[in-house]
């Protein structure tokens, strides 16, 4: 747009022009030529960046004291002021633009065609492609960076100095050169907002990170992609499939999914699991004391405790036999409690949820007012120790005019006193930011709350005691024996408090017990046999959580406290009023449908191999491209692997929750695939899906009215219905199967992927169901001791199967494939020897598996030469010597296989949700030889060959 036209250098307006536009565009060609030639007023201009209003006021204030004044005026953003004043940088004049932004400026989202959740599958989401843009709420802060940037030099950023507030920068940097591309970009790097920081700071500015920013982008996409695809699965298959009273609206309920979060909520989880799965232990245990005129000792057995009664009583009946004690050992030792190491942030969430009982949100947002009130120094840091620039003595001298503390701070500054101590270190320098620690001294501001009050006495005590000299103890302890059992005791005075004076969190008991000498003999005043009874651990704490999440890697410490209020605010966990954490059933039915899934979507390794992959990106040791290719391929392929298997999180669901009547499509295609129409109500389709011990079943969807049903092999992992249809079973169409089984459960000459038949005309499937069984793997895991109600229908449901379900070997109602008359009679017939159509050679079939058995010769020194059959199949254990086949009937042949009921097999155990007792199979009487003539008692497992139980329930077998 023009505003009038030039001549000889001057500018007249033009016709009809309105002489305030006139002036206006003297004034700013004015301003852009003061601009080009850094001539202008104050000097060069420099705009400066702050991550918060506050912050940015906090630097302007301090640097504009003594340098001309302050000047203050609005932005397009009536929350982010401009403050301007003159400033000298390296001995150069400027004219200084303080502003703001409000966090983050920028927003990673889809493009639009993929924002709307039905528009496009959730699998696209991995590589549709996306971009950054500023929100419509932020656009005022933009126009306010882009006006003040065009005519500036210099762009200094003040953002917070950590991978996320050098993303924000680089936010920053690409608004501001959109405009203007010849700026000179400057970073300061600051840990608190005080005098001395501020300025120190200006005069030492530095490059911006490039990688730090890099890192974040990568997180961001990360999260953006895992998170907007599982949770638009997860949420579009279960929220109307099933009635989730968490909220008044659960139309509008979101399931989401998060690579943090989800681990964060397996931790809560796997530990509630634990506590339920607890069985109470009885335990004896010896407990002797002493009394004498200096005082009572309680000595403890070192034995600990002991499970088996008869022997605790044993040994004790021989102590109370010989009950004189003679001491063995007196040792007398100086003992040291160490004060703590400086302070990180999640050791000030730790430390604020045990001592006053705040939240880890809490606790972050308390200590952002302390820091940008100037009280502390930057609180998001992973730093432990003092670099030795610190000047520690300067931070202590500020705290002597304190009413409680100053005394002890005068104390530590006495050099006679010896208090003093240079503090530990704890091994971690995140190289940003120092540990945190008081940078002003305050008796209490009269704004503050009673958790602005306890977080800063926190900081300020911690301070002291990490500069402070560890207590000193006196230990005493002492062995006695009691007819040959070891018991001891042991006794503490304090000598010298030092820390533990001013750290008044912590405390360190004393106690005297009376004085013994080596060699010393006495009876003790009680000897008593008591018993206790094991205990499960407790919750997850807050404390607790939190040392999980940073042990595992998960999160980092400017981001662990959001995990954990995304979990309360998604109805995932619930927090009592001792800060104990437990999941709420959406919670638990979500980790269990995944864990039966196989992936550990809800463990900490995927995403604590994410986390160290963006450090490697921070350092430079990797590139931000390879790890976005490396993490989203693998988490695409989880997120296929869910949706085959997402039966599984449709079943964990029904665990805990009611059908709604308002199922869509995805419900229905959850609740099971097609296999066949059922044959028996002739109304209703049969269905492959699995119950909640976890075993593979074909049944009728008309259940409970028809309860016709196929119990497969328990040693399915996976089976899926293909299109496939077979020409021989009717009614048809019935659809095959693909099979999948765990090798080690299955005998070694069958194939573990199997493409089968449940209409009846499949002769492998039969032959494993009859090898393996169907008994389940795995417990049901509702809550607490007592079954779910549906237990009952599949019990019925079992028994319905015999008198409903067509035998898989003759095809007829009424019976079970365990009890065909067919079979029974089958295998009791006489075997005859023949010859192997193959070689010619003779054979007998097995009476296992009608393999023909060829005939062999032994070599071991009883046996030399003597012939024998056996079958080839290590499953089978089939084994007859030739000169008594003559006498062996068909049902006495010797037999490696024992039948074994479904009932048998069953085993209890699995992740922690019930108890460790279980039936064992029934074991085999008679005696086998091998083929090499050693005696071979029972049918063994293929896995640990133990002969008390089939593969599929070998608590040794692979997953």
């Amino acid at each position: 747009m023009s505003f009038g036209y030039e001549t000889g250098g001057k500018i007249h307006p033009r016709k009809n022009q309105n002489p305030t536009t006139h002036l206006l565009q003297i004034k700013l060609r004015s301003l852009k030529e003061e601009t080009m030639s850094g001539s202008g007023r104050g000097g060069m201009k420099v705009l400066h960046v702050a991550e918060k209003p506050s912050v940015a006021k906090s630097v302007a204030s301090i640097l504009s004291r003594n340098n001309g004044g302050l000047r203050t005026r609005e932005g397009r953003s009536r929350y982010n002021k401009i403050f301007e004043f003159s400033y000298s940088i390296n001995g150069r004049p400027c004219h200084m633009l303080v502003t703001s932004v409000t966090g983050h400026l920028m927003e990673l989202e889809f493009q639009d065609r993929y924002r709307k959740w039905h528009s496009c599958d959730p699998a696209d989401l991995f590589h549709a492609p996306v971009h950054k843009f500023v929100p419509e709420d932020k656009l005022d802060i933009k126009r306010t960076l882009e006006e003040e940037a065009r005519w500036c030099q210099w762009l200094v950023l003040w953002l917070d100095c950590d991978r996320e507030g050098e993303n924000i920068a680089f936010e920053v940097i690409e608004v501001c050169t959109a405009v203007n591309p010849h700026l000179t970009i400057k970073r300061a790097h600051f840990s608190a907002l005080i005098d001395r920081e501020i300025h120190e700071a200006v005069q030492r500015l530095v490059e911006p990170n490039k990688c730090f920013a890099d890192a974040v982008d990568a997180r961001q996409e990360i999260d953006l992609r895992i998170g907007a695809s599982f949770t638009r699965f997860q949420t579009m298959l279960l929220k109307d499939a099933f009635v989730i009273d968490f909220t008044t609206d659960d139309r509008n309920l979101v399931l989401s999914y998060g690579p943090c979060q989800f681990p964060t909520l397996g931790f809560v989880v796997e530990r509630y699991w634990e506590i339920q799965a607890h069985e109470p232990e009885e335990f004896w245990t010896i407990n002797c004391s002493h009394k004498s005129d200096e005082g009572i000792a309680t000595f403890n057995w070192m034995r600990g405790h002991l499970f088996d009664y008869t022997c605790a009583v044993i040994i004790y009946e021989m102590c109370v036999q010989e009950p004189t004690a003679t001491v063995t050992k007196v040792r007398q030792q100086e003992k040291l409690k160490y004060p703590p190491y400086p302070l990180n942030t999640i050791e000030l969430e730790k430390r604020a949820s045990r001592f006053f009982r705040m939240s880890s949100e809490h606790t972050m947002k308390v200590a952002e007012d302390l820091y940008q009130a100037g009280f502390i120094s930057y609180p998001r840091t992973e730093t432990d120790s003092f670099s030795q620039r610190t000047d520690l003595h300067a931070i202590v001298q500020e705290q002597q005019r304190h009413p409680v503390w100053g005394p002890y701070a005068q104390q530590l500054l006495e050099p006679g006193s010896g208090l003093w101590r240079n503090p530990g270190n704890g091994g971690h320098d995140d190289k940003a930011h120092p540990p945190i620690h008081p940078t002003k001294f305050s008796s209490g501001e009269s704004g503050w709350s009673q958790d602005h009050h306890r977080l800063y006495e926190l900081v300020v005590r911690h301070f002291l005691a990490c500069v402070s000299q560890p207590a000193v103890g006196a230990e005493t302890n002492v062995e006695i024996d009691i007819a040959g059992e070891l018991f001891s005791a042991s006794g503490r005075a304090i000598l010298a408090k030092n820390y533990l004076d001013v750290y008044r969190f912590e405390s360190w008991g004393s106690s005297t017990i009376p004085t013994y000498v080596s060699g010393q003999q006495f009876v003790p005043t009680s000897l008593t046999l008591d018993s206790g009874v094991t205990r499960p651990p407790p919750l997850l704490s807050e404390a607790d959580l939190l040392s999980c999440m940073d042990k595992e890697g998960i999160g980092t410490d400017a981001t662990m406290h959001d995990h954990i209020k995304k979990l309360l605010d998604r109805f995932y966990a619930t927090k009592d009023s001792n800060m104990r954490f437990s999941p709420t059933n959406l919670g638990e039915a979500l980790v269990m449908g995944y864990d039966d899934m196989g992936y550990k979507l809800w463990k900490p390794y995927l995403r604590a191999v994410m986390e160290r992959d963006m450090k490697a990106v921070s350092e430079g040791t990797k590139s931000k491209a390879e790890v976005l290719t490396t993490s989203l391929q693998q988490m695409k392929a989880c997120f296929v692997d869910a949706r085959l298997n997402k039966v599984k999180l449709f079943e964990a669901m029904a665990v805990f929750f009611e059908r709604s009547n308002r199922s869509g499509g995805d419900e229905q295609h959850a609740a099971g695939e097609v296999v066949r129409p059922c044959g028996l109500c002739q109304e209703s389709d049969m269905v492959l899906r699995r119950n909640r011990d976890g075993n593979f079943m074909v049944g009728c969807m008309g259940y409970p009215q028809c309860r016709n049903a196929v119990w497969l092999p328990g040693s399915l992992s996976e089976a899926v219905v293909t299109t496939h249809i077979c020409n021989t079973c009717t009614p048809g169409p019935v659809y095959m199967i693909q099979f999948k089984f765990r090798p080690l459960e299955i005998p070694p000459n069958y194939n573990a992927n199997h493409l089968g038949c449940i209409g009846g005309c499949d002769e492998i499937l039969r032959q494993l169901i009859e090898i393996c069984g169907t008994g389940s793997r795995i417990p049901a895991r509702g809550r607490g001791s007592s079954a779910p109600a549906s237990n009952v229908q599949q019990s019925n449901s079992r028994h319905g199967e015999a008198r409903h379900s067509a035998c898989i070997y003759c095809h007829q109602m009424g019976h079970s494939s365990s009890d065909c008359p067919s079979q029974v009679s089958g295998s009791r017939s006489a075997r005859h020897r023949g010859m192997n159509p193959q070689s010619g050679e003779p054979s007998v079939p097995c009476s296992t598996c009608g393999t023909p058995c060829i005939l062999r010769t032994a070599n071991t020194a009883n046996n030399r030469g003597r012939k024998f059959y056996s079958c080839q199949s290590q499953e089978c254990n089939f084994f007859v010597w030739e000169d008594n086949l003559n006498n062996v009937t068909g049902g006495n042949v010797q037999r490696g296989r024992t039948s074994v009921s479904a009932s048998n097999t069953s085993r209890s155990g699995g992740r922690g949700r019930g108890g460790r007792g279980g039936s064992r199979a029934a074991t085999a009487t008679a005696t086998f030889v091998s083929a090499t003539g050693d005696p071979v008692t029972g049918r063994r497992c293929f896995v640990c060959g133990d002969p008390s139980h089939f593969a599929n329930v070998c608590p040794n077998r692979g997953s």
